[in-house]
């Protein structure tokens, strides 16, 4: 079988990165707009009610997730760096604990999802009646199938690592398909509601993860999947562990400020809460967009920093910082100036909820671009071995930064608004990006004194 696999520590920096993040850029837009057709046939078939009830467990989701997500982002690290010294056995080792690791993983998210679901969702402030039953029936259904979910995040960042950015897209265009037939089946047909969403989420997730193991069961190079082989190594683990755990709390500590901030949200009403579902839903396009070029960044740097190139290094650093900016600022503008019938299309039945929904992409969607280069260089110094630094960068500049204006600035009279509570986030991510660019110049310096020695 062919790796489909981009060389990525030789050739012009620029044309491979175009072609290695187009494919990621859409897989991103292609999750959205499946997960966007979960909002909008619950919204036209079920009501904004069931919008919000969704929407209000996303932020929820991600701080449960994110730490398992952050090992999937250290195995593909680790097997990039791996390749990129030629380091063939522990690649092999790395890719044969991933697997493994993502089931376990996986299981406990399960357990924990099922189990505590209503309890967070009352943590959170979820008002209480139909949106706290509702928000409680998708999540418990949702989590049922993680496993699915973390074995599709590993084995695609194992794809990615090795080069090969075009099967995942293949893979989740497939599942996806799935996934809105199934949708309007169950919602529309079946009259399941919001229990249709999510039966219909874990069932193409499902698809998605065989299709991923099987891709990596029948490649030809050191990243082929042997399922007799599996078995968790102590240094693969170790390794994946020193980077994947500070990215997954880095991300989940990013995640309970944004619960909070949901929270705040929830503490408006529904017209709000559903208005701000929909604004999200959308922004998320912009973002994945964005994101990919972290996941360029990370394993671009990861291969050529395990070569020994730094100089490379930092030619795809930059390089990524103007790309990344330019894509931030257009499709963030571009989203913006469509944002009322783009949200009517979520929405059916609350003008007011379509005009909090513009408000909060005013403050969210035109500086985007800082969220893009903070997490550039994020990972960019993930990709060169640094983990702690950026997590702990992030936490106070956005995390601690956020939580201390929910307590401050947004519990005073004349800042306690939507337009106060969502001012935050542009502030965060400058703060952040010129914080973590200042740690990303002197860890490559130590870096180069290192190689130099």
């Amino acid at each position: 079988m062919k790796t489909g696999a981009l060389d990525i520590r030789n050739g012009p920096v620029l044309k491979n990165i175009i072609i290695y993040t187009i494919p990621i850029i859409l897989t991103g837009i292609l999750q959205l707009l499946f997960n966007a057709a979960d909002l909008i046939v619950v919204g036209f078939f079920s009501g904004s009610d069931s919008v919000a009830a969704v929407g209000a467990t996303a932020s929820l989701t991600n701080l449960i997730v994110n730490l398992f997500i952050g090992l999937s982002v250290g195995a593909g690290v680790i097997v990039a760096q791996c390749l990129g010294a030629g380091d063939s056995q522990a690649a092999s080792q790395t890719v044969h604990t991933a697997i493994p690791v993502a089931f376990i993983g996986g299981a406990i998210l399960s357990v924990i999802g099922v189990a505590f679901s209503k309890t967070f969702l009352e943590l959170m402030g979820t008002p209480a009646g139909k949106l706290l039953s509702l928000s409680s029936v998708y999540m418990k259904i949702y989590f049922s199938g993680m496993i699915f979910s973390m074995l599709y995040n590993f084995g695609s960042a194992v794809l990615r690592a090795a080069g090969d950015t075009k099967s995942p897209l293949i893979f989740l265009s497939i599942s996806g398909v799935l996934n809105v037939i199934l949708n309007v089946i169950f919602v529309a047909a079946f009259n399941m509601d919001v229990a249709g969403v999510a039966l219909a989420t874990i069932i193409s997730e499902g698809v998605s993860a065989v299709l991923v193991l099987i891709a990596l069961s029948k490649r030809n190079d050191v990243c082929r999947l042997d399922f007799k082989k599996m078995k968790i190594k102590k240094t693969a683990l170790v390794r994946i562990i020193k980077i994947g755990v500070p990215a997954g709390l880095q991300n989940s500590l990013f995640a309970i400020s944004n619960v909070l901030i949901q929270s705040s949200i929830n503490s408006f009403g529904t017209a709000h809460i559903s208005g701000s579902a929909a604004a999200s839903s959308l922004e998320g396009f912009c973002y994945v967009a964005m994101n990919s070029f972290q996941q360029t960044s990370l394993n671009f740097c990861g291969q050529n920093y395990g070569a020994g190139d730094l100089k490379r290094v930092k030619k795809i650093n930059n390089t990524c910082l103007l790309t990344v900016s330019a894509v931030g600022l257009l499709t963030g503008c571009l989203i913006y100036f469509f944002g009322r019938p783009l949200l009517g299309i979520y929405i059916h039945d609350s003008a007011s909820a379509i005009n909090f929904g513009m408000e909060r992409m005013k403050y969210i969607l035109i500086p985007y671009f800082l969220c893009g280069i903070m997490d550039v260089v994020t990972g960019s110094m993930r990709g060169i071995g640094s983990s702690v630094i950026p997590m702990v960068i992030t936490i106070v500049g956005v995390c601690v930064m956020r939580i201390v204006w929910i307590y401050t600035v947004f519990s005073m009279p004349q800042y306690h608004s939507f337009a106060g509570l969502m001012i935050s986030y542009p502030i965060s991510w400058l703060l952040t990006f010129a914080a973590v660019y200042v740690a990303y110049i002197i860890t490559l310096k130590n870096r180069e004194k290192k190689f130099a020695g």
